[in-house]
Formats: structure tokens, sequence, C-alpha cells
């Protein structure tokens, strides 16, 4: 039976104030690791409310881009911490819901909690040869979904995507700003492209140029900010919508520069060739396998989310070969993803936001976002000497890419707000995580 809530707070008052520093400092732990790691602010709020529970007393969260308040309801006030959601692992994630299972259940001490903690804090990112290679093959597999078949075309472009992913590793080195890396391999992806452009060969040179940038796009910080403003969290939600609207500018910008310095423009769309069912299933898996590995997903848990990506490609791919639009085709998909990765998320603590975006990296339509850009470039330059022609097609691909990003949007989080409204999840008294597993 669950104690009174003026029992818990009295038990709390009466113990030792190191024993309550100790709990701080794991509860800013936590948040810390959650936020910087990918976590959505209802699972990071959930697994404070658990720890809090666990303790003796309430715990609530503002969460916000730069420093996030604690607040316990016992009588130690707020505590600041430093939060900054911009990265992406789901190893990190895993490890630290895992920690706290374990408090929870009583099986680990505080003082022990933090310490491991700390050590996930640390750890290391995807080995880069890892790193490397499943860029090169995601960005392939992209090229074979668009319609590229030829194998000289499908080298080139996982040759320059996996460049990238080592020129970014690189970086990483020796800046901690998080717009160069994506910039950066954007740009070589368009110098590199705008190279095989000049020497002739023949390749689909849209997909060589385009497909090593796709696999920067920063889909689970547009997803994890929708999820935000739809919750009610403003603030944060704005700034994680915004660090994912710059991080996009900066790959158009990167590409657009690499190709200009080649003196080539961004290239025309030759005719489309759509994959068998089978093949393009297939390389919509080897795609989500190779966003899990950038955001180090353990490779037990890459199945399930590969299974849940050719599911939902091969719902796409049938409805599109029955005259869908590409709009309604991405909605349905991702509504089956939402659908299934909610629940898993959820039951394994996994941050939502890169699960379902790595199920669903393959609909991207960033050909029309990149070529949204090049056209804006291409429009501002000529001023009122622009045909209309120019601007007609500029607006037809922003509306095309904005509307299937917005169906992706919708469709990944109304399934995750409407199963959350029906089975709400709150935080569990101490040692119940073991019997709801």
């Amino acid at each position: 039976m669950t104690e009174p809530v003026s029992v818990r707070l009295a038990e709390a008052a009466a113990r030792p104030d190191a024993d309550r520093a100790g709990e701080s400092a794991l509860l800013a732990e936590v948040a810390t690791i959650l936020l910087a790691n990918g976590q959505t602010s209802e699972a990071t709020h959930i697994a404070l409310a658990r720890l809090g529970h666990a303790f003796g007393y309430e715990v609530e969260i503002a969460i916000a881009w730069g420093v996030s308040t604690i607040r316990r309801d016992d009588e130690s006030g707020v505590q600041a911490v430093f939060t900054e959601p911009s990265g992406v692992d789901i190893s990190r994630v895993i490890a630290a819901e895992s920690v706290v299972d374990a408090v929870c259940a009583g099986r680990l001490g505080v003082g022990d909690a933090t310490r491991a903690l700390q050590v996930i804090g640390t750890r290391h990112p995807v080995p880069l040869f890892r790193f490397t290679a499943m860029a090169a093959a995601g960005a392939a597999a992209l090229g074979v979904v668009f319609g590229a078949h030829a194998l000289l075309t499908l080298g080139l472009i996982a040759l320059l995507a996996g460049a990238g992913a080592w020129l970014r590793r690189a970086l990483s080195h020796l800046s901690g700003n998080p717009f160069l890396q994506p910039f950066a391999a954007a740009l070589l992806a368009g110098t590199g492209g705008g190279v095989i452009g000049m020497l002739g060969l023949d390749v689909a040179q849209r997909l060589v140029v385009a497909c090593p940038c796709m696999v920067l796009v920063p889909g689970p910080h547009f997803l994890n900010g929708v999820i935000d403003l739809v919750r009610g969290r403003i603030p944060v939600g704005l700034f994680r919508l915004a660090f994912a609207s710059f991080l996009a500018i900066a790959i158009c910008a990167g590409l657009l520069i690499g190709l200009a310095a080649t003196g080539t423009p961004f290239p025309d769309s030759g005719p489309a060739h759509p994959a068998p069912l089978l093949l393009d299933v297939v390389a919509a898996g080897v795609a989500v396998a190779a966003y899990g590995s950038f955001f180090n997903m353990p490779w037990r848990s890459l199945p399930t989310l590969i299974g849940v990506g050719m599911l939902a490609h091969a719902l796409h791919w049938a409805l599109l070969a029955a005259g869908a639009s590409l709009q309604l085709g991405a909605l349905a998909a991702c509504l089956s993803v939402g659908s299934l990765i909610a629940p898993i998320a959820e039951r394994l603590r996994l941050p939502f936001g890169a699960c379902a975006f790595a199920c669903v990296v393959s609909l991207i339509p960033g050909v029309f976002m990149f070529q949204a850009a090049s056209d804006a470039v291409a429009f501002t330059g000529l001023g009122l000497k622009a045909p209309a022609s120019m601007l007609v097609d500029l607006l037809d691909n922003v509306v095309t890419a904005g509307l299937v990003l917005s169906a992706m949007g919708i469709g990944l989080v109304a399934p995750k707000i409407i199963l959350n409204a029906l089975w709400p999840v709150t935080h569990r008294p101490a040692g119940a995580d073991r019997d709801r597993r």
C-alpha cells in the first residue's frame, strides 16, 4: 500500500544533508545524460519522477535549452542543471535508464548510481569503422530507394558518404560546434559531386550529391521538438526545432557551396526508375540499420527497428504503386511506424525520436529540400530578371518538401500522443519496474 504523502515527506526531511545532496547529484546526472543524448522531455520527466518517488518525494523538472530546473517538494528547493539536447546516443540512454531501474528497485545505491552515470556520460561514441561503413551503406541504400541502380553511381555515393563520415569524426576532435560537422560533410559531397560532373561520368549525379547529404538530416531533433510543442513545452520545443532547422541550413549551405566551387549547379533530375518491391524494402532496411548505427544503438536492438522500417517502406511502396501521392504515402507509413515504435520505445525506454526517425529515413524529401535551396539561391541572384517559371518551381519544391515533412511529423507523433493519453505512463514505486517487465 502506498504511504501517505505526509509520511514520505517527513521521512525525506529526516534524511541527513549528505544523503539529500547525493540524491540531488543523481537527479542532475540523469537529467543531463538523458536530455543530452536524445531522450524525449516526457521520458526524462518520468525517470526523475520515478527516482523522486523512490526517495520519498515528488520531483518536477522544467526543461529548457541551456539550464533546466529540478524542483523537489521536500525542503531542498530548486536545483539548476545544465542541459543541451543536441546529441543522440541510444546506448547511453539505455544505460542511464537501466541505472534508474536499478535505483528504483533498490539494487543500486545513490553513490554507486551517480558514479555509474558519470562513466556512462564519458562513453566513446560509435566506433569509427562502424560509423564510416554504415554511412556509406546507408547513403547507397537511399540511392537505391530513389532510383539509382548503376554500380558506379552507388559506389560514388558510398565513397562520398563514407569520406564525409570520416571527416565528421575528425572534426569532432577539433571543435564542439554542432554545425561544423554536417556543413563540412555536405561541402565534401558537393565538391566531390561537382568534380564528378566535370569529369562527365555516366552517373545519376543528382543522387551522387544528394544521398550523402540525406544521411545528415537531423530528424530526431525535429520529432522531439514537435512532441514538446504538442505537449505544451513551447520554449524547449521551439529551441529543438530551431536547432534542427539550423542543421538543415548548414547541410544545404555546404552542399551548394561545394557545387558552386566547381562551377556546377544542383543537378537536374533524370528519369526515375523505382526499384522493385523486394529491392526497395531491403534497401530501406539497410538505411534503418545505418541510422541506428549513427545513433549508437546496440546491435541486439537493431533487428526490431529494421523490421518496422521495412514493413513501413513496403506499405509506402504499395501506396505509391497504387497511385497515392508522396504525402499520403509518407503519412500512412509514418502512422504505422509511430503506432509500433511508441509502445516499443516506452517498454524498452528508448529515445522515441531517434528510433522512429531511423525507421523512416528513406522517406525524407531530401532531394526536394536541396533543389528548393538551390532554386532560392538562383532566384535571389537573378532578382527581377528571374523568370516566373523559376518561382513556380521553387514554390513547388518548398511545398512538396514541407507537406511531406509535415505528414511524417504528424504520422510519427500522433500515435505516441494518443497512446500516452489512453495509457498514461506515470512514475511507479521502487521495485515495480521488475514486476512491470
